[in-house]
């Protein structure tokens, strides 16, 4: 979509809060935790795409700056409606213990974590390249005035992603939850992830992203396994060689 949306992480962070809310604090099964807090992501930020966004397609500058101040905004909101403490991770009934897996024990929660992610990726790249959605969204990309020229509401079709995309980031809160909890500096701590996984992966590149998450997981892992006090640098590390030798990330589109 050509979209830089900075406030994906406090989306995420709605979220994490609304899903607890109603799995912990009002005792609704995990499933409708993870749907209360998918559409309530989806809500907010179909709200910011329809009230603000959609003005400033082709005009990044601007959007980092709006987005960016969402970040502030959304985050003192969810201050004053959920307080200052930390919420601390919650499991749901089915996924709390562990399994064998030749003779390695495995958690439950964090396997499913592992699965809904590579589901979600998967779902993802199959919307963005074989569908008609997807090919809508791609030539919107490319030539946003001749797509239109062909009839196609982009105004429309760019809200429904934007509305799925926000969606996706609730539900990864509520599932994240289950292993960092929910507390007010979430959202920052998501985005500088995301970007690192972003610039890594390639911008605009769905099987980019999976890459780069994987690659940055898998290396801050070790970092923290082998240099604890240095587990943030490693990540950093690793984004600059690979900008040294690819400037676009491993999977991005070359302009």
């Amino acid at each position: 979509m050509d979209i830089t949306n900075l406030a994906h992480g406090v989306l995420y962070m709605v979220g994490a809060y609304v899903g607890w809310t109603a799995a912990v604090k009002y005792g609704a099964p995990f499933g409708v935790g993870l749907l209360a807090g998918g559409l309530a992501a989806g809500l907010v930020g179909l709200a910011i795409e329809r009230g603000f966004l959609r003005f400033l397609y082709k005009q990044p500058n601007e959007q980092v700056l709006l987005t960016f101040g969402f970040v502030y905004i959304l985050s003192n909101l969810c201050l004053w409606v959920w307080g200052g403490w930390p919420r601390m991770p919650f499991t749901a009934k089915f996924l709390s213990g562990s399994f064998g897996i030749l003779g390695k024990t495995y958690p439950k929660a964090r396997m499913a974590m592992i699965v809904i992610g590579l589901v979600l990726a998967v779902v993802l790249w199959w919307l963005q390249d074989r569908t008609r959605i997807g090919a809508m969204v791609r030539a919107g990309m490319d030539n946003k005035e001749m797509t239109m020229g062909l009839g196609i509401n982009l105004e429309r079709v760019f809200a429904m992603v934007f509305f799925v995309a926000s969606c996706i980031a609730g539900v990864a809160g509520v599932v994240g939850a289950q292993l960092l909890g929910v507390y007010n500096a979430l959202g920052l701590e998501i985005l500088l992830l995301a970007l690192i996984v972003i610039i890594v992966g390639g911008v605009g590149s769905i099987q980019g992203a999976l890459l780069g998450g994987l690659l940055i997981g898998i290396i801050d892992a070790f970092g923290r396994a082998l240099f604890p006090k240095l587990a943030m640098f490693t990540m950093y590390l690793t984004m600059v060689i690979i900008l040294l030798v690819r400037p676009s990330g491993l999977l991005g589109r070359k302009d």
